[in-house]
């Protein structure tokens, strides 16, 4: 691996990416998007050590709504150190008063969630020296953390057994289309990873311009390999990057994400448990929750899957009767690992599913579900962090609910045809199934941000028309074959 360059004294590392201006979130790598809308930017710094000044007329980010805005922060503890809060992308922030959501981590490790509103504080959180300012919301921060979590215990040294820890390569993969701006910020936290032995590929799907091309070769020459995928649909360019990588382990994640430091060491920490997982998934946070939106989709979307770790085993299922067909309770695909051998055998992602595709979506599910009924295991480890940003506005969640139904409706029926013998069980769990799609998918949430019953029922909808999408999706891609199968490889 190319090493990256020892950061000056006094700066955290190196951010060897160009100034790229933020852009307003935009749909989970959908290459069918519309092209970004030309605005004259205003440059972002991610990550920094001091917070940087926005232009209340910045034409790239949709103002916050003071009544919804949400501070995010990361309030981390460690015995016998001062407390440190920082947001999510690491640069350090004072307490804002308001309504904050902050993530608790005891040395490094979360632990858990705190939803609070806080008095007093610095308005709108910004600390222009980039340290930490007492106060009397971060000690009330530090107080609730403590009344729900307790204290920080002393880390145990001798836990850990002596000798050379395991440290396989890992193959970290972005597939991206014409979004430079949101990738520019992703992948400056990937270059920011904690772990020694780390190749990082970005896929360019069915690119229109140079733009990819120019962030990834420009800034980041040497550090990350461009791969370019022509065919549209984020299943295809995932597989390109399968043909690409050469690591031990494949991790994959979206353009739209910052990545915390420590993320692919938590992933590799969740191969390393006991019953060898064949895949690891791991801890997805809100990054902002500016808008009406984000709040409605932190509350119900079912991205956190809580901060214990857990091993998923067809052997040992678990107290659900449509276990394993509930595949999103493993994880998402904005934060998943599998072990190379493994993916490969399986054909690596079906490539009529997934965004870009009639499916939609259901490209990550299906890969869970043939992992689990093929005999492997599934981990779920929260230490593995990744921060989401979520769709800002109401168009784009009706365009997500929308995706989500019809994926799981694809992946459903791609389950079936793509391993036969799960039909039986399917059969049996069909009354179980009809519930539960009429239940809704959604995380209970709470009553002050509902979810609307016409995006219920949106997705019902659109998870009748899944296997029909699937179908059509098929017959579009019928005879392509995995790019690692081919003489010619990934360039």
């Amino acid at each position: 691996m190319t090493p990256r360059p020892e950061p000056e004294p006094g700066r955290p590392g190196p951010n060897p990416l160009p100034l790229i201006p933020r852009q307003r979130p935009a749909e989970r790598n959908d290459p069918t998007s519309d092209p970004e809308p030309a605005a004259e930017p205003t440059p972002v710094f991610i990550p920094r050590p001091a917070a940087p000044r926005r232009s209340a007329a910045d034409p790239g980010q949709r103002p916050a709504d003071p009544r919804h805005l949400v501070h995010v922060r990361v309030l981390d503890l460690t015995a016998g150190a001062v407390p440190r809060l920082s947001t999510p992308d690491g640069r350090p922030a004072d307490c804002p008063a308001g309504a904050v959501l902050a993530l608790v981590r005891h040395h490094g490790t979360p632990v858990g969630l705190l939803e609070l509103d806080l008095p007093g504080g610095v308005p709108g959180g910004a600390d222009p020296l980039g340290v930490d300012v007492p106060g009397a919301a971060l000690d009330r921060l530090i107080a609730a953390a403590g009344a729900r979590f307790g204290a920080p215990a002393a880390p145990d040294h001798a836990a850990e057994p002596p000798g050379r820890r395991e440290t396989p390569r890992v193959s970290v993969i972005v597939a991206t289309r014409e979004r430079p701006e949101l990738l520019a910020a992703c992948l400056r936290t990937l270059l920011w990873q904690t772990y020694p032995d780390l190749e990082l590929i970005v896929v360019d799907n069915a690119p229109t311009t140079d733009r990819t091309a120019r962030v990834v070769r420009g800034g980041c020459a040497g550090l990350v390999r461009y791969v370019r995928e022509p065919r549209v649909g984020l299943a295809l360019a995932h597989n390109r990057g399968i043909a690409a990588a050469t690591g031990e382990l494949l991790a994959f994640t979206d353009d739209d994400v910052l990545a915390d430091p420590g993320w692919v060491a938590g992933l590799v920490a969740g191969f390393t448990r006991a019953g060898r997982p064949a895949c690891v998934t791991g801890l997805i946070l809100p990054a902002e929750l500016r808008t009406p939106a984000q709040l409605m989709l932190h509350h119900h979307a079912g991205y956190a899957k809580g901060f214990d770790p857990v091993l998923y085993d067809a052997q040992a299922p678990p107290a659900d009767p449509l276990f394993p067909f509930t595949a999103g309770r493993f994880g998402s695909g904005a934060n998943m690992a599998f072990r190379a051998d493994t993916l490969r055998a399986m054909g690596g992602f079906d490539p009529a599913t997934g965004v870009g595709t009639p499916a939609r979506g259901g490209d990550d599910l299906l890969a869970f579900f043939r992992t689990i009924v093929r005999g492997h295991r599934i981990g779920y480890e929260p230490g593995a962090l990744i921060w989401h940003r979520h769709r800002t506005d109401p168009a784009a969640v009706v365009h997500q609910v929308r995706g989500y139904g019809t994926g799981l409706g694809a992946y459903l029926t791609a389950a079936v045809l793509r391993e036969p013998r799960a039909l039986g069980a399917l059969v049996r769990r069909v009354p179980g199934g009809l519930r539960y799609a009429l239940s809704r998918t959604r995380a209970p949430g709470r009553p002050e941000v509902p979810w609307p019953a016409r995006l219920a029922g949106l997705e019902r909808r659109a998870l009748a028309a899944g296997p029909l999408a699937y179908l059509h999706a098929r017959v579009r891609v019928h005879g392509v074959r995995p790019p690692w199968e081919h003489p010619e490889r990934a360039r």
